[in-house]
């Protein structure tokens, strides 16, 4: 099939649009996602184990929609940081400094390598399904999965449901702050990087932001 007639990327994707810090489904509905930091369960002691177990199912209790945890995995990338040593290296006027220097690298490259050491990012995933959509007619719906940050901004409700999402974001951060979980909602930008990488994560190392900038997210 020649490259002109192939389906676009964003054809496949299950969202329409990302704006506003948050992600427009095909469906209408919206999505909010936070980023949360991780703690060493093991490490802790019986009682602190205990009172974030007790925590987490209080948590988990007090919600009345649903929430999805995401892990994502990497091959852990220490160019950038490599790149840094190099430089030190370079600019290094002790000849055993900058032999020993050029050793940690090559140390440090090759044990990544071997080791294959993957990096992780939690994720917090949540929802907000307008209940209109649900009773809207034929049409309507057809107009909120084809164009839904349209429709909703045609019937003047993509504010107020935003806030109704901002409100479960306030919920589930301080309801992970709890047990020791810090989480912050990502913003319009980060969004976009994240699923660049995720879509495109071979070029999206090299790429960086600037490449976004071309990307067909925004409506």
């Amino acid at each position: 099939m020649p490259a002109s007639n192939l389906p676009a990327t964003q054809s496949f994707l299950a969202f329409e649009s990302i704006h506003d810090d948050v992600v427009a489904m095909k469906d209408g509905s919206l999505r909010a996602i936070l980023m949360a930091s991780s703690m060493n369960f093991e490490l802790k002691s019986t009682e602190e184990q205990d009172a974030i177990v007790y925590a987490y199912q209080d948590f988990l209790n007090s919600l009345d929609f649903p929430i999805q945890f995401v892990v994502h995995s990497r091959r852990l990338d220490i160019e950038e940081y490599l790149e840094g040593i190099r430089a030190l290296e370079k600019d290094q006027p002790n000849e055993l400094l900058r032999l020993q220097t050029s050793e940690y690298v090559n140390f440090v490259k090759g044990f990544v390598e071997l080791a294959n050491i993957m990096s992780k990012t939690f994720y917090v995933v949540l929802p907000f399904v307008p209940v209109e959509r649900t009773k809207a007619s034929w049409s309507d719906r057809m107009l909120a999965a084809f164009r839904p940050r349209a429709a909703l901004k045609a019937a003047g409700r993509f504010e107020e449901y935003r806030n109704q999402l901002w409100q479960r974001v306030e919920h589930v951060a301080s309801g992970l702050s709890r047990f020791g979980v810090r989480a912050v909602a990502l913003t319009t930008e980060e969004l976009e990087e994240l699923f660049y990488a995720l879509y495109r994560p071979g070029e999206a190392a090299k790429a960086g932001l600037e490449a976004l900038k071309q990307l067909e997210f925004k409506t």
